[in-house]
Formats: C-alpha cells, sequence, structure tokens
C-alpha cells in the first residue's frame, strides 16, 4: 500500500476506536466520519445530556499534502501519540489548530 493508504486506515481505526467510547450521560450517539473522496474525517457527537442539545465535532483530522492534519481535538489525551503510535511519523503530523506561527515551537510539522 502507499503512504496516504496506510494514513487513511490508520486514521480510519483510531478515530472507530475513539467513537466506539459512549459518553456515559446523556442520549447522545458518537458517530464516525470518513470521507474519503476530501480526505476528511471526524468523530461527531450528536444527541441530548441534561444541559440541552449536542452536537459536537470531538474530532476532525484532514489529509493534505500528505500529511495529517489535527484540525479539531477535543479529547483528553490528545490523537497526536495515537497517530505516532501508530505509525505515522512527527514530520508528518500538523497540529492545525496552532497558529502557523506557533506550529514551530512544536516537535511536528508547520504544514
Amino acid at each position: 500500500m502507499d503512504k496516504l493508504t496506510d494514513y487513511r486506515n490508520i486514521i480510519k481505526n483510531v478515530l472507530s476506536r475513539h467513537a466506539s467510547q459512549k459518553p456515559s450521560i446523556g442520549q447522545i450517539i458518537t458517530t464516525p466520519v470518513f470521507d474519503e473522496h476530501n480526505d476528511n474525517y471526524m468523530v461527531v457527537d450528536m444527541g441530548w445530556d441534561p444541559t440541552g442539545r449536542v452536537h459536537s465535532v470531538i474530532l476532525h483530522l484532514h489529509l493534505l499534502n500528505e500529511k495529517v492534519w489535527i484540525e479539531v481535538d477535543e479529547t483528553e489525551g490528545g490523537i497526536a501519540q495515537e497517530l505516532l503510535d501508530a505509525g505515522i511519523p512527527k514530520q508528518d503530523v500538523v497540529l492545525g489548530f496552532y497558529r502557523p506561527e506557533r506550529r514551530k515551537l512544536t516537535e511536528f510539522a508547520v504544514a
């Protein structure tokens, strides 16, 4: 397999694991959303909890220029280490939720 196919498979496996962890409060459905045509991959929470309607993106990863961009990460521990553990090197992971000028202060790719 080529690099992008490997990355797509890793992303789908990692996000599927996250989507299988259901919130303990409320009537919430956690769903993975895989758009391979545009290379966007998300985990979304939808439903109701005691405070009202829930519809939020928990994770959003985007494949762009052969790198994995972490656009949104609302997990406790962060998904970057999971991607590294699964075989994606640091130079191919971009912390897209950081301002471009701050990315150079991290150990990850800047773009």
